[in-house]
């Protein structure tokens, strides 16, 4: 048997607090409770003018905090998260406004970077106090450092693209490999490279003509996208040459070399011992232990990221927002771990009161 639920509740008048419709365990709540948000009005002081006339801005946590829950809760675009900030109760508790208060427009965050954010550190800024939080909280164990690298597909049509002539990039440590290289070559008696007068040279590169500071990124069986990343390529490599007379009649030689000139070639890399080291480390007992975690620690965080907090697609076009918005995204989910942490400990002290409390009764 059953109730008919009829619809006059929904012109039924009630009086109602805000406070009193947001549920007591929603993680905006701990997330409030757990970060002072006014930090933010030191880091955009100099950002705002001072001028009171006309109309007054939209206050600036309000305005970040907005961004926040874009990203902690995975919602796609501006435009859907003032949407669904219309209609969350415990959305507009979190920014301040009340049932009644008007949503800023969905192009305000917009505007507000070309204006004020842009080319600034608001954003790294706001990350790092974050980060200083858990620290301060003694949730951070910098014993053990995993660095990894995930693509972001861009904001990019495939399908539009053009070929263009770019300077080659200079590669990363290129002095320190060229002049270990040169020392190399002196100490076998060979003559050093000289410095090119003109470095730059012009290499082929697939350009997007929706978002120009994307690259195309084929990796594997994936599909062909554009994408944002970083690659180097090998350079400093020496090539070892055996002598034909002793390979000429070594009983292994078929399986070492199948050359008509009896000659094997070896190509190693300046830095291979370098490399080689690194390696070995991961096979030490203590060492791969550690490694264990890299799966449990940066790769989930990364997993999670694109998952549930909108870092698998950019949102945005241009390098310096996708930074912005990585960096945001990241900042969000320290929120959330903070939070969660902290209640945790709340919940962890309220119970050993409790038991105290029990235990001195039963005295």
């Amino acid at each position: 048997m059953y109730r008919k639920q009829g619809r006059e509740n929904q012109n039924q008048i009630q009086f109602v607090c805000l406070e009193d419709l947001v549920p007591k365990d929603h993680i905006l709540r701990e997330i409030d409770r757990a970060i002072d948000f006014n930090f933010i009005y030191d880091e955009v002081k100099d950002m705002y003018s001072d001028y009171e006339g006309g109309r007054p801005g939209i206050d600036p946590v309000s305005l970040f905090k907005i961004f926040f829950i874009q990203h902690l809760f995975g919602i796609r675009s501006m435009r859907q998260t003032i949407k669904e900030i219309e209609v969350n109760t415990a959305y507009r508790w979190f920014i301040g406004y009340g049932l009644f208060d008007p949503i800023p427009h969905f192009s305000t965050f917009g505007k507000n970077y070309v204006r004020r954010f842009k080319d600034t550190n608001i954003f790294e800024n706001i990350f790092s106090h974050i980060l200083k939080e858990a620290v301060k909280a003694g949730f951070i164990d910098a014993s053990a450092i995993f660095i990894d690298g995930t693509h972001i597909k861009a904001n990019a049509n495939k399908r539009k693209h053009e070929k263009v002539k770019v300077n080659k990039p200079i590669k990363q440590y290129q002095s320190e490999l060229e002049a270990e290289i040169n020392e190399d070559r002196e100490i076998h008696n060979k003559r050093p490279f000289q410095e090119k007068n003109n470095p730059s040279q012009k290499v082929d590169k697939t350009k997007s003509t929706t978002d120009p500071e994307s690259g195309l990124f084929v990796k594997g069986e994936h599909e062909r996208c554009f994408a944002y990343y970083m690659t180097t390529k090998k350079e400093g490599y020496k090539k070892y040459k055996s002598a034909p007379k002793v390979c000429k009649d070594c009983p292994y030689r078929d399986k070492c070399t199948m050359s008509q000139n009896m000659i094997k070639v070896v190509t190693r890399h300046i830095w291979a011992e370098y490399m080689e080291q690194a390696e070995e480390y991961r096979y030490v007992p203590k060492y791969k232990e550690i490694y264990k975690e890299r799966k449990e620690t940066i790769e989930r965080v990364f997993a999670e990221g694109k998952e549930r907090h909108g870092l698998r697609y950019a949102t945005m076009r241009g390098l310096a927002k996708l930074k912005m918005q990585a960096t945001l995204i990241f900042a969000c989910m320290n929120l959330k771990k903070i939070a969660l942490w902290k209640k945790k400990g709340r919940d962890s002290l309220l119970k050993s009161y409790i038991l105290c409390l029990i235990a001195y009764n039963l005295q």
